[in-house]
């Protein structure tokens, strides 16, 4: 359990230090940076879902128009 820990603090500690950087960058709170990628995370659930719905039938309709032909006689 302890290596699990370990882990866990390797990853908070620097992934709040992202924030922590970027908002030092923009001169604002790293709690107002937090609050802004928790509130997108939770737009963009859908809008990511319908994106990948449609790219998933382009390529379906894709490949049903361009199939792969083996040879010049399968014309």
């Amino acid at each position: 359990m302890r290596i699990i820990d370990n882990i866990r603090h390797f990853f908070e500690k620097r992934g709040f230090d992202v924030s922590t950087r970027v908002a030092d960058k923009m001169g604002i709170r790293a709690t107002d940076v937090r609050l802004f990628f928790i509130y997108i995370s939770f737009i963009t659930v859908g809008l990511s879902f319908g994106i990948y719905l449609t790219i998933a039938f382009l390529l379906r309709l894709k490949d049903m128009v361009y199939t792969k032909r083996s040879s010049v006689f399968d014309l």
